[in-house]
């Protein structure tokens, strides 16, 4: 177990968006980890009026949030979704000159953009669904020629499987949109990939290592999609390691290490595949994964022997080590604390 000095932690959570009761979650269990591992956690919650807040739920002027967080010496934002993982928080921690156990702009912005993700891995060579972006006065018809039901429709810029609909036919499509318009404009459609689902996450350690998850399937009945109501009612049923086979595995790990280097991730993300008889095709990626002690991306390490606790402490080292040796000490006390974490 290697000493570390105690530093003060801001953990960002909420939103202004439809992920905003997903996000709390997510902070809830990364503060408990902070303090945990003797840290000084600061939780900041962003109303879903986008108002900052404090731990006693005291709203913040914003320059106020903005002195507390620079005010420490690594941020730990879960915000899921628009004005947060889309690369919004992590501008302005840089701008505040504190380091983010997160991914940057680039990455987050890639990551949340459904069709910029899609071509990006194309670039790669990895398999995506084909699919076509239906803009706010789109022919759906004529938009989506050439493509063969049933099909999914989604918000190219959601997350938690928010406005996700299978649709049968074409004549479904055009209400479908509407509805899935109302978490997001402009809507994807895409051919309905049939295969297990398999995820998998990834992060860079303070060595500079990628470290690999256990990878996770979800159990999904055919036709249908892993729903936002699933993902967070406790129905939902996974297996980790998943049962796949090594070769499957393989491709599964040399897609995930590639999306996450071409994207530019840093702190922890998470791959979404489909694993059909032609190989893997990417689903989506999470550059903010939930982050309970239940979620997907703290199950697969468990599977690999690093626990909550030291998951968390691995992604605030790699943030503290991004940056110079003065920076990261600067609000350090004379007190430390054993990480717990599993390297």
């Amino acid at each position: 177990m290697s000493q570390h000095p105690r530093r003060r932690i801001a953990v960002i959570g909420g939103g202004a968006n439809h992920e905003h009761a997903v996000s709390l979650a997510s902070a809830a269990g990364v503060t408990r980890a902070v303090r945990a591992l003797t840290h000084i956690a600061v939780p900041l919650t962003i109303g879903e009026d986008g108002a900052w807040r404090d731990e006693q739920g005291v709203a913040l002027p914003l320059h106020r949030a903005v002195e507390l967080v620079a005010g420490c010496d690594v941020a730990f934002a879960v915000l899921h979704g628009e004005r947060g993982e889309d690369g919004t928080i992590a501008g302005l921690l840089d701008l505040c000159g504190v380091p983010s156990a997160g991914s940057p702009v680039r990455a987050g912005a890639l990551g949340m953009d459904k069709n910029a993700t899609k071509l990006v891995a194309a670039s790669l060579g990895i398999a995506t669904a084909r699919g076509r972006v239906v803009a706010s006065g789109d022919e759906v018809g004529i938009t989506v020629a050439g493509l063969t039901p049933p099909f999914v429709v989604k918000p190219a810029a959601g997350g938690s499987s928010n406005g996700v609909f299978v649709v049968a036919d074409l004549d479904g499509l055009p209400d479908a949109v509407d509805r899935a318009r109302t978490f997001g404009d402009p809507v994807l459609i895409e051919e309905y990939v049939t295969g297990r689902e398999v995820d998998l996450a990834v992060f860079r350690d303070r060595h500079g290592t990628l470290r690999l998850g256990a990878p996770l399937e979800i159990a999904v009945a055919p036709g249908d999609v892993f729903g936002a109501t699933e993902k967070y009612d406790g129905t939902a049923r996974f297996t980790v390691p998943a049962l796949i086979d090594p070769a499957e595995e393989a491709a599964v790990r040399s897609a995930a290490r590639r999306l996450y280097e071409a994207l530019g991730c840093a702190g922890v993300a998470r791959f979404d595949f489909f694993v059909t008889a032609d190989g893997p095709v990417l689903n989506e990626v999470n550059t903010t994964p939930g982050m309970t002690e239940r979620s997907q991306v703290p199950l697969m390490y468990a599977a690999t022997g690093l626990d909550y606790t030291g998951l968390i402490a691995e992604l605030l080292d790699a943030a503290v080590a991004s940056i110079p040796a003065a920076g990261a000490t600067r609000h350090a006390g004379e007190a430390s604390h054993a990480s717990g974490s599993a390297a």
